[in-house]
């Protein structure tokens, strides 16, 4: 690591020490908030200097960066110049959708055809264990209604393409990841609405249509047309595939820091309790979902790749959903939680899961290797 990377992480390391000193003293936000803020980017930037673990989390900590920009400075990010940053939500989903489609063929969804059984069993277990676990937390915690919904819309989402990423680190099963996200992104018209109005029609009012109107203009048009953008161009704009996953990233980090900063003093009297949900939901969900594919006697990397799905949902689409229901601030703050949570969560499970298959990999091939027998002396 060269001293650039090593002067930043002192950096946020001493940020993290004043910040600590000055809440013993009791100082506030207008203090404290831009050595929370420096602290952040200082380690984001400095991580990416390392060789460990940690390094993976640059993307999770810069989305702390922004948030905590959010918490401390809200009226700089709901309102730049008059104009209302919330509308931006929707049209950044559409974007990502669109990148994701770039990313995804025809042959993707042929892989159904060839995991029928697998997939099957994945989409069994992201509408049904994600949804009632969410349920069960938004009673189980007593949020208000528009926060309870919204516990319940992340959970009612389908797997998001972060799940792929976790899915090639863990040495799972990509092609299934990939046709779980896949199918389960193009069923989601049909299976969130309705598992909403199922579930959260005792908090908010659900109109079920309107919903699939919005999933087909938000999340399915923008696909579809990023996969023609892939059929048809396919290797003609390598700038376009170098420039989307920046992009994404950008494009996520604007929208949980717009969604923070409009609901920060709801997030002020419920964020730990709100935290506290978002992490054992995601917990539950690759306990279960790994537990799940063990049931149907699924192989290894198989269970892996189920949990990672079910685990895993599209934060940016029940973000959006919450926009064009206008209760950002409210319904959208569950998702906008789980998101830099579960990619923390993700990374980590990941590389565990990736170092576990390496040593066995290791194992198995010292205890295939053929015995060298001893020459004895002349």
């Amino acid at each position: 690591m060269n001293s650039l990377y090593k002067s930043l992480l002192y950096l946020s390391l001493l940020s993290f020490l004043l910040v600590m000193v000055l809440l013993i003293m009791g100082y506030g936000g207008k203090v404290i908030g831009p050595l929370v803020i420096l602290m952040f980017v200082a380690l984001a930037l400095g991580v990416r200097g390392t060789q460990t673990l940690f390094k993976s989390f640059a993307f999770s900590i810069w989305i702390f960066a922004s948030v905590s920009l959010a918490m401390f400075y809200p009226d700089l990010i709901t309102n730049v110049g008059g104009f209302n940053t919330a509308v931006l939500i929707v049209p950044l989903i559409q974007l990502i959708m669109f990148g994701m489609g770039t990313q995804l063929s025809v042959k993707d969804f042929a892989g159904v055809m060839k995991k029928p059984r697998g997939v099957l069993i994945g989409m069994l277990c992201q509408f049904t264990i994600m949804p009632l676990v969410g349920i069960s937390l938004a009673l189980s915690f007593g949020f208000s209604a528009e926060i309870a919904a919204g516990v319940v819309l992340i959970g009612s989402s389908p797997g998001g393409v972060a799940s792929n990423v976790m899915a090639f680190i863990a040495e799972a099963d990509l092609a299934l990841s990939i046709s779980l996200t896949a199918v389960a992104t193009m069923v989601s018209p049909i299976m969130t609405p309705l598992l909403m109005e199922l579930l959260a029609g005792q908090f908010v009012p659900i109109d079920a249509v309107a919903m699939m109107i919005s999933i087909l203009n938000m999340i399915i048009a923008p696909i579809v047309l990023g996969l023609l953008f892939n059929h048809f161009l396919h290797g003609k704009a390598k700038w376009l595939d170098d420039i989307m996953p920046f992009v994404s990233m950008v494009g996520i980090a604007v929208i949980i820091t717009i969604i923070t900063a409009a609901g920060r003093d709801s997030l002020v009297s419920i964020g730990l309790f709100l935290v506290m949900a978002a992490i054992i939901h995601n917990a539950l969900g690759y306990l279960f979902g790994y537990w799940g594919g063990r049931l149907f006697k699924m192989d290894e990397k198989s269970c892996r790749t189920i949990a990672l799905e079910v685990g895993m949902q599209n934060g940016g689409m029940a973000s959006g959903l919450a926009a064009e229901m206008g209760k950002i601030a409210t319904v959208g703050l569950a998702p906008a939680v789980f998101g830099p949570w579960m990619n923390i969560s993700g990374s980590t499970l990941a590389n565990w899961w990736r170092r576990r298959a390496l040593k066995e990999e290791q194992a198995e091939k010292q205890s295939t290797e053929p015995e060298v027998p001893e020459v004895l002396g002349t």
